[in-house]
C-alpha cells in the first residue's frame, strides 16, 4: 500500500558558527552565526547582495565556507536526503518534461519507495487533476506546492527555503507559508529567507540579518 509521510523525522537541526565565504577578493558572508533549531524556523533577511543566497548553499553543503563550521547534528557533513530545499523560482529547478506528479514523487522514486502522491497533492492543497500537468502548464503557485509535496515526500530533517513566495500572488504565498509550517509543526528546522521583515519576524524564532554591521 502506498505510505503518506504524516511526520517529518526528528533531528537536532544545525549549527553555523563564524562562516565567511569570498568570492574575487570580494568578502559575500563575515562572521556569520546561525542556529537552526527542530520544529522551528530561523529567518535570514538583508539587502540584496548580502549573501542570503549563497548562505543557503553553504548550509546545503553545496559551496564551502573559507572558515567556519556548520554542524547537522552530530555530524560535519549533512546525511543523504537530510536537507530539502525549496528554490525562488521554481521553474528553474524542475524538469519541464516532467508532470507534476512525478516532481511530487521524485524523492520516492530516487530510493525505490512507494508514496500516495494523490494524498500528498490533497495536503498541499493541489488538485489532483494537475498532477498529469506539466510546469509550463500550472501558475507558480500551483508549481511551487507541488514543490513543497516533494519536501513532504523527501520528509527532510532540515528545509533551506530561498524567497518562496517572492514569484507569488499574496493569496498563494500565504498558502505556501502555512505549507511550511506544517513541516516546521511536524518537526523539521526550516531555515526562511525572505526580503520581508514582517514575515521573519512574525514566523521566526530567531533571525539573521546579513548587511546589519
Amino acid at each position: 500500500m502506498p505510505h503518506t509521510p504524516t511526520a517529518l523525522r526528528q533531528t537536532s537541526g544545525l549549527v553555523a558558527e563564524r562562516l565567511r565565504v569570498g568570492f574575487d577578493g570580494h568578502t559575500v558572508l563575515d562572521d556569520v552565526d546561525l542556529r537552526a533549531r527542530p520544529g522551528s524556523m530561523t529567518g535570514v533577511t538583508g539587502p540584496s547582495g548580502t549573501g542570503k543566497t549563497t548562505l543557503l548553499r553553504v548550509l546545503a553543503g553545496l559551496v564551502p565556507a573559507d572558515s567556519g563550521t556548520v554542524r547537522y547534528g552530530e555530524r560535519d557533513t549533512p546525511a543523504p536526503g537530510a536537507i530539502g530545499m525549496l528554490a525562488q523560482h521554481p521553474r528553474l529547478v524542475v524538469n519541464p518534461r516532467w508532470t507534476l506528479r512525478r516532481i511530487v514523487a521524485e524523492p520516492a522514486v530516487i530510493t525505490g519507495g512507494d508514496v500516495d502522491v494523490d494524498a500528498i497533492a490533497g495536503r498541499v492543497g493541489l488538485e489532483s487533476s494537475l498532477l498529469e500537468r506539466f510546469p509550463a502548464q500550472v501558475s507558480d503557485g500551483q508549481l511551487q506546492r507541488a514543490c513543497v509535496g516533494r519536501l513532504l515526500v523527501q520528509a527532510p530533517h532540515i528545509v533551506l527555503a530561498d524567497e518562496p513566495t517572492s514569484m507569488l500572488d499574496p493569496v498563494a504565498a500565504r498558502s505556501v507559508i502555512g505549507l511550511l509550517q506544517e513541516i516546521v509543526d511536524d518537526g523539521a528546522a526550516l531555515v526562511l529567507v525572505s526580503h520581508h521583515r514582517g514575515l521573519v519576524e512574525s514566523r521566526c524564532a530567531e533571525i539573521v540579518e546579513l548587511g546589519s554591521r
